[in-house]
């Protein structure tokens, strides 16, 4: 298997859903708390990137192997495209698995068992999220729990491995009892400050599956647009963009991130462009990128907004 060939099977284009809320974590973390380590940050990254690879390789796996259309098979997967062999393709699937596991043991013994717990729960759903008899993306589920799971899990990691242990959440044993302990409001604090990542990962499969909504139901995918229909599919789409920029002030309002952020309100403007050309019509070829389009504009936006609030703490 070429280079290239690895890439395409694990999407790497796609990573960006992934690498904004790691940024936004791993900053708010250091402008929040004054916290950083770059050792403990370096290994969740490259964890979360394999892992996250992992996940899009099952994904295509899954989707050819269950693919009713022999065309879509052939012509859009990329296994049948390549001609890739499907034992090949477990196989590395299950060593980017070992790989990424390895690194997340490394960083529970460098901060916290409960890590293990959060990390846990992270690989169960990304595994399932496109293994097993009912797949959780062939669900109405797939847009919440992707969005929650990228969206406000990568970030809380992001900011749990350079913040100081127990500063957020941990676990102790003490004999046959254990202790968990947590600061409910800092956690809150995390989890409204994630949203929009959350928000705008939700609305990249939410996209995806309003514009393959009729190639979904051929190969017996029923996602959330099959059941709400289309056209509130959309207007849900707006809504959650239209969301992210509200979090943003909501958080600034409560002293949760600095002022200078309101600059974001300027990228409404091209947001809206955006958006017109989304509701226009929803097409996979032609729109589908408006939802990758977004989260660009939205997050590194953000991301460059927090970084220099750094200087102002």
């Amino acid at each position: 298997m070429s280079i290239n060939t690895f890439l395409k099977l694990v999407e790497i284009q796609t990573k960006l859903a992934s690498l904004f809320p790691f940024l936004l974590g791993t900053l708010f973390a250091t402008y929040y708390f004054d916290s950083f380590s770059p050792i403990n940050t370096l290994l969740f990254f490259l964890s979360m990137i394999i892992f996250d690879m992992t996940t899009t390789a099952i994904n295509n796996l899954m989707d050819y192997q269950k693919a009713k259309d022999e065309g879509y098979k052939d012509e859009v997967n990329i296994i049948g495209q390549e001609k890739l062999s499907e034992k090949l393709v477990v196989r590395l699937i299950v060593a980017m698995l070992v790989i990424a596991f390895l690194l997340g043991i490394i960083l529970v013994f460098r901060t916290n068992i409960i890590l293990l717990l959060i990390g846990a729960v992270c690989f169960f759903i990304g595994i399932f999220y496109t293994f097993g008899p009912v797949p959780i993306s062939r669900m109405p589920l797939g847009e919440p729990i992707s969005g929650l799971t990228m969206g406000f899990g990568i970030f809380f990691i992001a900011a749990f491995v350079n913040v100081e242990p127990g500063t957020l959440l941990s676990l102790a044993f003490e004999g046959t009892r254990f202790i968990v302990e947590g600061d409910m409001v800092l956690i809150l604090s995390l989890f409204l400050v994630s949203l929009p990542a959350v928000f705008l990962i939700a609305n990249i499969m939410l996209a995806n599956n309003t514009c393959d909504l009729e190639q979904d139901i051929l190969n017996h995918r029923y996602t959330l647009p099959f059941y709400i229909g289309k056209k509130r599919a959309v207007q849900l789409f707006n809504g959650l963009v239209y969301s992210s920029y509200a979090v943003v002030v909501i958080a600034i309002i409560l002293g949760l991130l600095h002022p200078i952020l309101l600059l974001l309100v300027v990228t409404i403007l091209p947001m809206r462009k955006n958006l017109a050309v989304y509701n226009a019509k929803q097409v996979k070829s032609e729109t589908f990128v408006i939802a990758i389009k977004n989260i660009v504009l939205f997050c590194s936006s953000e991301v460059v907004l927090l970084a220099i609030s750094l200087l102002f703490r």
